[in-house]
């Protein structure tokens, strides 16, 4: 009688190259329910289905400039900062601020997906991403008049002279004479004072907003994040702060509101139906000031627009609104605090109920994570420092929440006994 050899063979991930051993189930997926620490599975690690695309967990890495692009191109910086993030469990990644052209770059080593030569090494990425299980996604953006600045170490190293400004000039790589914005309004002293698009300008810019889309899709990305907060252009356009336009881009909420809603309009139409779409608004302008004027006049951004916003936005079927705040006043004043911006999140959530809310900002324990998920406050939570800190942290926050989930199985050996119960068979 002949029996059939049973084969152990370190499974390969299909469709990718190079060889990859295949992570299943999933980095940072819980085990199953039968091992006593997963008899209730926190709200961190319930997992996300929007539209065709399924999210393990509730944890995402949020946009970090890097200044480290070549011309706009990724590097293997950005494959090794990427990568530790799909091997260390987050649900998903989206990669840093990436301008739609070259002169929408917040500095001049920053990322950018206005020319094809630029797809390849993002795809590189992303497949890498893809093999460890990992949904990655690409935040697509305009500086507008915080545009051709330095990059931070540049700008403010330890005992060298502070430049005048904060603007890099033409023989510092810099664009200062392309620095566009909807007002001739300039954030600070130090910052350029941009020129005022023209309404041709405006439509090569949704138009370029829409080519940077089917890059995306060339690349590969699950989802895409408009970039309509933090002072850059977008918000500029819908805050009254640094709009004073009269034109159908001015004024009212609606006019100021025009160009976001337009490109999100359009993103959504080239965008693939089975694929997610996010914004990442500023819900308020923190000036410390009343939304309006004693007139009734709009006077600064704040969460009664942003909610308004948000509505427009479900309507143009958004599946998932990143809330942060500030970055359109350089005058802003308020405290950094843990959580500090987790109730703009919940009062978008509370008011447009149909749209999943994401909140980000000083989370950093997984206790508080938890809780607001857990609790309401938001579906997701986005991090970015802490992430830098701790590229693993999804696994560090099952083993603080008492969750068993998959680590990388080329790591199981150093979770044995923490959240690998069934690794047993250690190779030392």
């Amino acid at each position: 009688m002949s029996t059939q050899k049973q084969l152990h063979i370190n499974k390969r991930v299909d469709g990718v190259e190079p060889y990859y051993p295949a992570q299943d189930p999933p980095i940072g997926t819980p085990f199953s329910a039968v091992f006593p620490q997963n008899k209730c599975v926190p709200a961190l690690f319930k997992p996300l289905k929007l539209r065709g695309v399924e999210f393990k967990n509730r944890i995402f890495v949020s946009p970090m400039c890097q200044y480290s692009s070549d011309d706009g191109h990724a590097t293997d910086w950005h494959l090794v900062h990427i990568g530790q993030f799909a091997i260390g469990g987050a649900g998903a990644i989206i990669m840093e601020a990436t301008a739609v052209v070259p002169e929408g770059r917040i500095s001049p080593e920053d990322a950018g997906l206005w020319t094809d030569s630029q797809i390849a090494p993002l795809k590189r990425i992303v497949d890498f991403a893809h093999a460890q299980g990992a949904q990655i996604g690409v935040q697509l953006g305009h500086a507008g008049r915080k545009s051709s600045t330095y990059a931070p170490w540049v700008a403010y190293t330890p005992g060298k002279p502070r430049p005048a400004g904060q603007t890099a000039a033409a023989d510092e790589n810099g664009w200062p004479e392309q620095v566009n914005g909807p007002s001739a309004i300039p954030w600070s002293h130090r910052y350029a004072t941009p020129h005022e698009m023209t309404l041709k300008e405006i439509k090569d810019l949704e138009d370029a907003f829409v080519a940077s889309i089917e890059r995306s899709v060339k690349v590969g990305y699950d989802f895409i994040e408009i970039h309509a907060a933090h002072g850059y252009l977008l918000h500029q356009f819908y805050s009254p702060l640094s709009n004073t336009r009269t034109d159908q881009y001015g004024g009212s909420l609606e006019n100021r509101a025009r160009l976001t809603l337009d490109i999100v309009r359009r993103a959504r139409e080239v965008w693939p139906a089975d694929k997610p779409l996010f914004v990442r608004i500023s819900a308020d302008d923190w000036t410390g000031e009343p939304e309006k004027a004693a007139d009734g006049t709009w006077a600064s951004w704040g969460i009664e627009q942003s909610k308004w916003l948000v509505k427009q936005f479900a309507e143009l079927k958004v599946d998932l609104v990143d809330v942060s705040s500030g970055g359109n006043w350089h005058d802003s004043k308020f405290n950094v605090t843990d959580g500090y911006q987790t109730h703009w999140a919940r009062a978008i959530k509370e008011a447009v109920p149909e749209i999943v809310v994401g909140t980000v900002g000083m989370i950093h324990s997984p206790e508080q994570a938890e809780g607001y998920v857990a609790e309401g406050y938001a579906d997701v939570v986005l991090m970015a420092r802490e992430f830098l800190r701790r590229p693993n942290w999804p696994l560090h926050a099952a083993q603080k929440l008492g969750a068993a989930v998959h680590p990388p199985v080329q790591y199981e050996r150093a979770w044995t006994g923490l959240m690998t119960p069934h690794y047993d068979a250690v190779v030392s």
